[in-house]
């Protein structure tokens, strides 16, 4: 049934004779009737938001799945602390054990919890931006975490990753990624599309970023004007490096190699490797692989945040052996949650993506610190 319902969510066709269909349709108007709701009750003034100490910078989407929401917030990080300010990144910790009561991550040298407690962004992102020394929280309630960020760390700036529907905390500027491929799926919400709003909530947002436009995505972007009007719209690339590699029976290794060099694509060239992922863009990432001119012998796709179990490890070694392949490729969000069961007797390449605005990286860091009121260190 979820595989049923999944294909009814990504199907740009009306599907009028199908009862799922029509059933997730009803449940999207209900929902949808919600959503405008709830933030109509924001935009009045009946519900309550909150304001943190410091400027406040949203990134998030509109849609569900993979836009790059976590790796434009690493590249805002870095950006805000090339320009001198002192960001805190917030995120929600989703099925971290303290995403309920909230907590530090890392104070951008040490880390102070696990995977089991952070969930597996979190973790990713502070080791990410260890070596500039950005610090991370987690916890559903972003104020409370915003405040326990500000009250430790003291920062001007605070980055909420996956924040845009979060109308509860006032933000200084809302960053909103789009699919360049699909920005707005089929156009249904859930569930019976994937967009978590209305296009209409569009209009909250500051500054807008089309992702994975390896292409001309000049009708993608002149479709986005037509609703945001003149504001700032953007295209981005993904572009992957290699994060980790580990011989066969290597242990686990806590630190990123560094990461602004190139990707070595001659590396996987030309080598047998077998893919696996758990994330929103399994397919994706599946392209990726094929993209660094690899022989591609199988792969295996596992839902978004998948806990892997001993199980799930020996299948995917013996599905990768069965092949032929002798090295293992999988993302850095998944590296996170299997680091602790290594060494694996087989060589595994970990796989990381950077944010690339390209040409336009100067205009958009403008955009940006101009938004913050140029107040670095204040």
């Amino acid at each position: 049934m979820r595989h049923k319902i999944q294909q009814v969510m990504n199907s740009d066709e009306a599907g009028g004779n199908s009862q799922l269909a029509a059933g997730l349709h009803l449940l999207s108007r209900l929902y949808g009737a919600a959503m405008r709701l709830r933030a109509l009750g924001y935009q009045s003034g009946c519900l309550k938001t909150n304001n943190l100490p410091c400027k406040v910078i949203s990134i998030g989407n509109l849609a569900v799945g993979g836009t790059g929401k976590t790796p434009m917030t690493i590249h805002l990080a870095e950006m805000l602390d090339r320009h001198g300010f002192k960001p805190v990144v917030i995120s929600r910790g989703y099925k971290g054990e303290a995403e309920k009561r909230g907590g530090i991550v890392s104070d951008g040298r040490t880390f102070f919890m696990t995977v089991e407690k952070t969930g597996d962004e979190p973790l990713m992102m502070a080791r990410r931006l260890q070596t500039i020394g950005v610090p991370v929280v987690v916890g559903r309630d972003r104020f409370q975490s915003g405040m326990l960020a500000f009250r430790t760390f003291r920062p001007d700036v605070i980055l909420l990753d996956d924040a845009y529907q979060h109308l509860r905390l006032w933000r200084d500027l809302d960053l909103v990624l789009l699919d360049g491929t699909r920005p707005f799926g089929n156009t249904h919400l859930l569930p019976r599309g994937i967009l978590r709003e209305p296009v209409a909530a569009l209009d909250r947002g500051d500054i807008f970023v089309l992702t994975r436009t390896d292409k001309d995505e000049t009708d993608a972007i002149e479709r986005l004007r037509h609703i945001v009007g003149n504001r700032p719209v953007y295209t981005a690339s993904h572009h992957p490096f290699l994060s980790r590699w580990l011989p066969a029976g290597s242990r686990y290794r806590s630190l990123p190699v560094d990461e602004r060099t190139s990707f070595d694509r001659q590396s996987l060239r030309g080598r047998r490797v077998f893919g696996f992922s758990g994330i929103a863009g399994n397919d994706g990432f599946r392209e990726t692989l094929e993209s660094l001119g690899c022989v591609l012998t199988g792969f295996i796709g596992f839902a978004d945040h998948h806990r892997y179990s001993d199980d799930d490890v020996a299948i995917l070694l013996h599905a990768a052996g069965r092949t032929g392949a002798d090295v293992v490729c999988t993302t850095e969000k998944d590296y996170i949650r299997l680091a602790r069961r290594m060494p694996w007797p087989v060589d595994l390449a970990v796989i990381g993506i950077k944010m690339s605005l390209g040409s336009h990286q100067t205009t958009f860091e403008n955009d940006v610190i101009s938004r913050l009121g140029n107040d670095a260190g204040t």
